[in-house]
């Protein structure tokens, strides 16, 4: 029985398990986020290593590694919204992108932070705890 046949099209899907009973509901998206993260840190920015390859090229390659980040963040945002607002979805989203953008800049890349960066993101960071927190 296809899946769309079935009577019940949210229920499980009795030939592969669901992502959603792998973990607890607040840290698989967490672990789908960054996951998604790199690949779509590698579809915007990994190309810059290979400037010498036409621009067709890679914007065909990084369209081909984008598809793999949206096949983890759609259902990470969809498991997510079990545990989490959408604000701080998002907020998690931009978060984890730092984190994962601030790694490839430095290990991939070769391109160092300075403190300009350090600061920035830190700021950012803490607007992400009045995000999830209640005053």
């Amino acid at each position: 029985m296809l899946r769309a046949e079935h009577p019940n099209p949210d229920a499980p899907c009795p030939i592969m398990p669901s992502f959603s009973t792998l973990l607890p509901p607040q840290i698989l998206p967490i672990v789908m986020l960054v996951a998604s993260n790199v690949f779509m840190t590698f579809a915007w920015y990994g190309h810059l290593k290979h400037k010498s390859s036409p621009l067709v090229i890679a914007i065909v390659v990084s369209w081909g590694i984008a598809f793999f980040e949206y096949c983890l963040a759609v259902p990470a945002n969809r498991f997510g919204s079990a545990a989490y607002s959408t604000a701080q979805l998002k907020t998690m989203q931009e978060v984890i992108t730092l984190l994962v953008f601030a790694g490839f800049s430095v290990l991939y890349l070769k391109e160092p932070l300075g403190w300009n960066h350090l600061m920035g993101f830190a700021f950012i960071s803490a607007g992400a705890f009045f995000i999830f927190h209640r005053f």
